[in-house]
Order: structure tokens, then sequence, then C-alpha cells
């Protein structure tokens, strides 16, 4: 440990001068702004050292042998199905398939389910090849609207989505314009399996981002339709499709909740998916799955990274210890040595 005391001097002048000049240069306050006050600095000898390691790759090694676990333990199917609800004669122009609208986009695909799946099962929705995090895209809404409704006629932020047909859009912005439109619906052989779509946005959204007296206005009623539509006479704070696609992704791969199937699936069933194929993700080139998953203590989906960064972790901190400790052998340097 070490201390430095403030020291101070002067000429002249009386004792009462001195002794109120020093009082009011020997308080805490006055050594805390001068930084004399006691500190400690550790020293770090080679022992120590070795054995911070050896104490992280002990402890970082057995974390991420438990997480990848668990995340191996979760039970996952995915299914891509952009490509598979194309009709064969649209199969070498996607684009225009998407845009016929006297073309059905209904589709009904089967997947079997390898192991038991225990609900809750839920299911998501995920995207590839689309950009979110788009920094126009990003600031293209008006979160005092979304809250406040019509009240709030500054909505400059929304452009190009502001107005059509010249009346406000609410919600506006380009965000809330290429909402996710496509819809799910699932059989186990005859039987239709419930699937709950409530309670799949956060709570703190619903509470405090989307006004529960605010409504749809003027949406996708311009020359260009985005995405889906809402249904006007439903408030934005119950539209949690559209809050969970408000949420944007950081990254261009990113899934979504659509919703949870609350019944568990015995391995070996066959489950029928009824998708209405309505986005439009042939004109950039993006990709659309549907996952079903279950969960676990680290949530939903399988997720191997923070394991492995576990792993990786403990295992060189273990070989940097290991490393140290030959050095140390080979080489002892006495403490307190100047070199």
């Amino acid at each position: 440990m070490e201390v430095e005391e403030a020291t101070t001097s002067t000429t002249g002048g009386g004792d009462t001068t001195d002794r109120a000049f020093s009082t009011a240069h020997s308080g805490a306050l006055y050594r805390f702004k001068q930084q004399n006050l006691p500190a400690w600095r550790p020293a770090l000898t080679p022992g120590s050292v070795i054995t911070i390691f050896l104490v992280m790759g002990f402890f970082f090694i057995p974390m991420g042998l438990v997480c990848l676990h668990a995340s191996e333990s979760v039970v996952e199917i995915a299914y891509r199905y952009d490509v598979d609800c194309v009709p064969e004669s649209y199969k070498n122009d996607k684009v225009a398939y998407i845009k016929d609208s006297s073309v059905s986009k209904n589709c009904t695909r089967r997947i079997r389910v390898d192991k038991y799946m225990k609900a809750p099962i839920f299911v998501y929705y995920e995207l590839d090849n689309f950009y979110q995090n788009h920094r126009r895209y990003v600031k293209s809404r008006n979160d005092k609207q979304l809250l406040y409704g019509l009240k709030q006629q500054d909505i400059g932020s929304c452009d190009p989505v502001q107005t059509a047909n010249g009346l406000p859009i609410l919600p506006c912005g380009l965000i809330a314009w290429s909402l996710f439109n496509d819809s799910f619906n699932f059989a186990r052989r005859t039987e239709p399996l419930k699937l709950n779509r409530k309670n799949i946005s956060w709570q703190s959204d619903r509470e405090h981002k989307f006004g529960k007296d605010v409504y749809p206005f003027n949406f996708q009623n311009g020359s260009l339709i985005g995405g889906g539509s809402l249904d006007p006479k439903v408030p934005l704070s119950e539209q949690e499709d559209l809050i969970v696609w408000m949420r944007t992704a950081a990254l261009p791969k990113f899934r979504k909740l659509y919703g949870v199937i609350e019944v568990d699936l015995d391995a070996n069933d066959v489950v029928s998916i009824h998708i209405a194929n309505n986005y439009n993700t042939y004109s950039f080139g993006g990709r659309k799955r549907v996952i079903l998953t279950t969960s676990k203590w680290l949530g939903a989906g399988k997720n191997s990274f923070l394991g492995l960064a576990y792993l990786v972790t403990g295992a060189s901190s273990l070989l940097l210890s290991i490393l140290f400790a030959l050095i140390h052998v080979r080489n002892p340097r006495p403490h307190g040595h100047s070199t």
C-alpha cells in the first residue's frame, strides 16, 4: 500500500492564516481532488498470474460444456419454403409469380418430427438477405405517432412513406410498410394444431410504445403496396405481428416469433404446414424459412456460440497457465527484480 500526503508551505503571514490554509487543504475532499488518497496496487507475481489463468480455465470449460449440452438438447426443425411453394410454371420467373394476384399463393408441405418435442414449441419465421439494419430503413418510423396516433403531426422521419392520397399514414415509415405477411397453420394427421399468437411481443412494447387508443389509418392505401395490411378496428397495442416486426434486427439473417404450439409432438409425427406465401423476397434474392423449436434455460433455438466462446476462453486460459508455468520453472525471476 502506498500513501501520499499533500504538502503545503507558506512564507510570511500570521499563524491564523497558516491554520486556515492548512485546514482547507488537509481534508479528504482536497486529498481526493489531488489524488493523494490511499491506494492499493496489486503486485502480480508469476504464481498469482498462473493461478488466475488456471481458475479461469477450470471455470469456463465446464460452463462451456454445460451451455453446449443445453443447446444440443434443443429440438429444432427448419424448413425453407420460398422455393418449394412456387409452381413449376413459375420456377424460372419467381418475381412474376409473387406479383401475379391471379395465382394462388397457398401451398401445403409436410415435415417429419425426428425427436420428441415438448411443449411449448415456438414457431418462428426466418428471413435471410433482408437488411433491416439499413440506415434509411431503420430511421423510417415515428415512435411518437405509434404512441399518440394522428395527434403527432410531424412525421418527417417516416420519409418516404408519410402520406397517401393526401392523408397521413398510420403507422408510417418503411418498416411498417414492409410488414411480413406470410401466414402458417399446422395440422398433425387430420387434427389441427392450435397456434397461440398472443403475447408473442414484448410486454414493454405493448404497454409503453404502441398506443391503446391508436388505430391504423390510411395504411397500405397508396399506389405501391409493401407487405401486410392491418385491421383498422384493432388498436396498435394489440397488433402483435406489427409490434414484433417493428423491433428491427441487427443482422441480415434473423428470426421473429410467429406463435406457440402448446401441445407435444411425438417422434415420427408428420406435421402439415399450410402456408400463405405472400411476402416478396424474390425481388432481392431473399430466403424464407419456418422454424419449429423447443426451448431450454438458454432460450429457444439452437445457439452454440456461448458454449464455444466459454470453451475457447477456458482452453486459452489453461494453455497460457501451462506456458507461464514452464517459463517460470525454466527461467525463474525473483520477486521485485528490476529486469
